[in-house]
């Protein structure tokens, strides 16, 4: 059979832009990268929203989504990129590893490939770190330049929260990228001045000239289309108009949330799933569409002093990495400065955000239908395992200590929420917690796929015709 492609690789975010630049390495492979949303191929096209980093850019470039983070929340706001660069060029730019345990555990759990050992390589290869290029843990020639900020270019709030986390006796950390660091310091970014280095920049554009690498953007897929059981085509809607595409390979590197959504309307996800929705079953595979992890989040809001806060600052610049009180998972906890959050009646807010950075709950996506452009329910479930609840509980009472502090106060007017009612009385602050509780912005692990239930085309070369799915989570890749 003849393929236009030989590899498509649908979702052009921080995982598709890397694999669409490095397979397309070989002149002999053809690639196609498709994105829903648009394409600016060089700085010079690229908005401002995009552009500046001292912003995550909340609408221009948004899908609109929604989650309800636990039973007791309403619906709110789920930020997620659409435009080629994904997520990645719509964030913060926070550059921060996972912890070496992490990783090694879950070489444990069956995949050898994810040891810290194994994967930091990949972080050598990948990052250009300016501040530390000659440790033995970092890399000097990647395309992604990591660099901290100064003590000087903190904003008051930033820098106050530095000299309170001194005061209240956390130990410093010049790099969170060690694997053995701990404590409070400068995040490292991926940023240059106010610019985002989004994979789009770090990645795509190295690759662009390539005439064996095509980017299709503002075009939304469909399914993926199989033939007597293997990959043969996917489709997708440009323009309005679903047409056909043909390739033996392709890659799902839609995020948490849309990577699950295509599989299953391509057939393969949970059988109860698949038959409510009317959708063939090519592959019943439980995993898909759950077991949502995410960081959740909450922490105090603060009123600033005069001056002290602006939209032109810096969101984010620090950090306090530590390993909560009631659990032995090392530096499974943040707490993270917020120079701005949100206005109530056109006044300014600060915020210091406790953020759980190893949770054991886990939740879902809803699907209603197998519409393309029906969005999945988000249903993160925070705060239904106690463990979490008791590392947020921990880090809001940390956050609250640093708001006493003199540091804090110096550039503050108190603190909004939680109220000293609240505080007060255990029965309502956890009520407040568990409504109240949002996102880290980091969803994963929602395409668990497990083993192959599907033989390849060919029984004797398992790379014959497959796809795979990119989801942020560590199990292998489903080969069909």
């Amino acid at each position: 059979m003849s393929y236009e492609y030989d590899l498509i690789v649908a979702g052009a975010g921080s995982g598709g832009c890397v694999v669409a630049a490095r397979v397309s390495e070989d002149p002999r492979i053809r690639v196609l990268l498709i994105e829903s949303g648009p394409d600016y191929p060089n700085l010079e096209a690229l908005p401002e929203d995009l552009r500046n980093v001292n912003h995550a850019s909340f609408a221009d470039h948004d899908w609109r989504l929604e989650y309800t983070p636990s039973s007791t929340s309403r619906a709110l706001p789920f930020a997620r990129g659409r435009v080629v660069g994904g997520s990645s060029a719509v964030n913060t730019a926070i550059a921060l590893r996972g912890v070496p345990e992490d990783f090694d555990e879950w070489a444990r759990l069956g995949n050898p490939l994810w040891s810290w050992q194994q994967v930091l390589p990949a972080f050598l290869r990948l990052e250009n770190d300016l501040d530390f290029p000659d440790a033995p843990y970092h890399g000097s020639k990647g395309p992604l330049p990591i660099r901290r900020h100064t003590r000087d270019e903190l904003v008051s709030f930033q820098a106050a929260c530095m000299d309170a986390l001194g005061e209240l006796g956390y130990p410093e950390c010049a790099d969170h990228n060690d694997p053995a660091s701990t404590g409070f310091g400068p995040h490292p970014m991926n940023k240059r001045g106010d610019l985002r280095i989004s994979a789009a920049i770090a990645y795509l554009a190295m690759a662009r000239d390539r005439p064996n690498l095509s980017v299709l953007p503002d075009t939304d897929l469909q399914r993926v289309v199989f033939k007597d059981g293997a990959v043969c085509a996917v489709e997708v809607r440009t323009k309005g108009a679903i047409q056909s595409i043909s390739a033996p390979h392709v890659v799902l590197a839609c995020g948490a949330i849309h990577t699950p959504a295509a599989l299953t309307r391509s057939g393969i996800g949970p059988r109860d799933v698949l038959d409510r929705l009317g959708v063939g079953v090519v592959a019943a595979l439980e995993g898909v569409g759950r077991n949502l992890m995410d960081h959740p989040a909450i922490g105090p809001t603060l009123y600033p002093q005069a001056g002290v806060v602006d939209w032109d600052m810096p969101v984010i610049q620090t950090t306090l990495r530590y390993t909560a009180s009631v659990s032995d998972d090392r530096n499974n906890m943040q707490l993270e400065p917020l120079t701005f959050m949100h206005q109530v009646g056109g006044r300014m807010l600060c915020g210091i955000a406790a953020c759980v950075f190893k949770s054991y709950s886990r939740g879902r996506l809803q699907f209603d239908s197998a519409d393309i452009d029906t969005q999945p329910r988000i249903l993160p479930d925070y705060l239904s395992d106690e463990r979490d609840y008791a590392k947020l509980r921990d880090g809001l009472a940390r956050a609250m200590q640093l708001c006493e502090t003199r540091a804090v106060k110096a550039v503050t007017r108190g603190v909004r929420r939680p109220t000293p009612e609240e505080l007060a009385d255990e029965h309502m602050l956890e009520s407040w917690m568990r409504r109240n509780v949002a996102t880290g912005a980091h969803p994963a692990c929602t395409s668990r796929m497990g083993r192959p239930t599907i033989r390849c085309r060919s029984p004797t070369n398992a790379a014959a015709s497959s796809v795979y799915a990119i989801s942020g989570s560590p199990t292998p890749p489903l080969c069909l």
